[in-house]
């Protein structure tokens, strides 16, 4: 295990009827809002009514961004930081999943910034100061209601990039699984494959002796196998709810990462997916994990998805370590399509070609290597790409 700094300094208020406490936690930052959410679906829930009650309530002036993105777009980021500007915000609410709470964080390290907030996301700058924030969650996915990352599109230059520093963790964060119930099964299932995703990222990697952290992981991961299809069955379980998202929490707020080092490279190969398609982003990673793992699988890591196979979908050949090792890649991609998701990129209706692919790996390597757990060249991506096609 390597040296580490942990620190989760969002407030987690979990639970029916959560809610009633925005105001009282809100009031603390201030008393003018920027209030952040996607299309309608929060206002037929009857969530966006209540905050509003609350928040005239307790005296707190709103002022809205509605429309954010599932794919969230740095457009709409600009939008947000100069209506912080204009109305002296003091703290950003967005309510949603993870499109709404990474475009918060952007809008909240753009707003002290001078230059261009993409300008974050390139690595040409680093926020030195930023609003306070905190989050709805409305979907159990990406664990961005806990921690500091951000990942946003540019349309321009058809680029999806991720940052992040701690100050961009929300000060606290309203996690109702009721709020969970009534969502398609298409992202229902989404979400469960970017928790999965976000847990085999850290699980594979080169870091020796992380025991605790890997079967905190494999407990994850059995969560979402157990939880997932009863959610899909009986959509207003509300303890399949409640695993799920507590599940999506802990997947990314560092605790499983940390004293390792994950490996991010589907991730990276799907963002160039999503970028130029628009692609649900748990979808793309779950079609393209399983190619990405028979990519990396060798002789030399093959005790990591040993244990895979043995920990998480309690498969046991000890005659053929080998065959074990590869049964779990097929148990994966069995669940996968187990939960309705497509198994191919093509499926989905992306289409790409030899120029294509060339040029998505061009872009996927423009900022370095991608890899941790092994490193990835172009030709690799290539396939990893082309197999999932």
């Amino acid at each position: 295990m390597i040296n580490f700094e942990h620190s989760v300094p969002t407030k987690i208020i979990f639970g029916k009827g959560s809610i009633q406490k925005i105001g009282k936690e809100t009031i603390k930052y201030g008393q003018r809002v920027l209030l952040v959410y996607g299309q309608n679906s929060i206002k037929k829930l009857g969530i966006y009514d209540e905050v509003i009650r609350i928040f005239n309530s307790s005296g707190i002036s709103v002022f809205e961004l509605p429309g954010i993105k599932p794919n969230p777009i740095v457009t709409d980021v600009r939008k947000g930081i100069e209506m912080c500007r204009q109305h002296q915000v003091d703290i950003i609410i967005g309510i949603g999943g993870g499109s709404v709470i990474d475009s918060i964080k952007a809008i909240s390290a753009g707003v002290f910034y001078d230059g261009d907030v993409w300008d974050f996301y390139i690595g040409k700058a680093k926020p030195k100061k930023a609003l306070p924030l905190a989050s709805v969650l409305t979907l159990s996915a990406t664990g961005s209601e806990a921690n500091a990352g951000s990942v946003i599109s540019n349309e321009e230059t058809e680029e999806k990039l991720a940052f992040g520093v701690p100050m961009l963790k929300p000060v606290f964060s309203i996690l109702d699984p009721e709020y969970t119930c009534s969502l398609p099964p298409y992202q229902t299932a989404a979400g469960i494959a970017d928790i999965m995703s976000h847990c085999i990222e850290q699980y594979f990697c080169e870091t020796k002796d992380t025991f605790v952290q890997d079967r905190l992981t494999e407990a994850i991961l059995k969560t979402c196998i157990h939880y997932g299809p009863i959610a899909l069955k009986e959509p207003d379980n509300y303890d399949a709810r409640a695993n799920i998202m507590w599940a999506s929490t802990l997947a990314l707020n560092g605790t499983i990462g940390s004293g390792k080092e994950g490996d991010w490279a589907t991730h990276l190969i799907e963002h160039k997916v999503s970028a130029i398609s628009d692609l649900t982003h748990g979808i793309g990673l779950a079609i393209i994990t399983p190619h990405w793992m028979n990519e990396v699988f060798d002789e030399n890591n093959m005790d990591k998805f040993i244990s895979f196979a043995s920990n998480v979908f309690n498969l046991n050949q000890p005659n053929d370590k080998m065959q074990l090792a590869k049964e779990g890649i097929n148990k994966l991609y069995e669940f996968f399509r187990s939960i309705n998701i497509p198994s191919r990129l093509s499926e989905t209706g992306f289409t790409a070609d030899d120029n294509l692919f060339k040029k998505m790996v061009d872009d996927i390597l423009k900022y370095g290597s991608i890899g941790k757990f092994k490193k990835l060249d172009a030709a690799a991506i290539i396939r990893i790409l082309k197999a999932a096609y």
